[in-house]
C-alpha cells in the first residue's frame, strides 16, 4: 500500500491548478498585493482569494496585512517535498530502466547464439 504523505498532497493539489500556477510564478519575481495577482486573471476577488488559500494551506506562500491592503510572498522551500519525492521517483524509475536494458541486451545476445 502506498503511503500517502497530506503535506505532499496539499502541494500537488495546490499546484494542479493553472491560476494558482500563474500566481506563484508572479510572486516568484517579488511579492504583491492580492489585487495585483486577481488583476491578470479575470476572476473576481472572493474566487482568487480562494486560489490563495489553497495556496497558503499548502505553505507556498504567506501573506500579511497592513490595514487594508493584504499582501503574498512566495515560500520557495514549501516545494522541497515535491523536489525530493519526485527525484526518489526518478532513481526507481532509473533503475528499472536499467535493468530493463540490461534483459534486453542478454535476451538480444543469447538470442545471435
Amino acid at each position: 500500500m502506498a503511503k500517502h504523505d497530506r503535506d505532499l498532497s496539499l502541494l500537488f493539489h495546490a499546484l494542479s491548478d493553472p491560476t494558482r500556477r500563474a500566481i506563484l510564478t508572479r510572486l516568484a519575481e517579488r511579492p504583491a498585493r492580492v489585487t495585483d495577482l486577481a488583476a491578470p486573471t479575470g476572476l473576481r476577488l472572493p474566487t482568487v482569494m480562494r486560489h490563495l488559500s489553497v495556496l497558503e494551506e499548502a505553505g507556498l506562500i504567506t501573506t500579511t496585512k497592513d490595514g487594508r491592503i493584504r499582501t503574498c510572498a512566495l515560500v520557495p522551500e514549501a516545494l522541497d517535498p515535491m523536489r525530493t519525492w519526485l527525484e526518489q521517483q526518478r532513481a526507481i524509475w532509473d533503475a528499472r530502466l536499467d535493468r530493463f536494458d540490461a534483459f534486453v541486451m542478454r535476451t538480444m545476445k543469447e538470442d545471435k547464439k
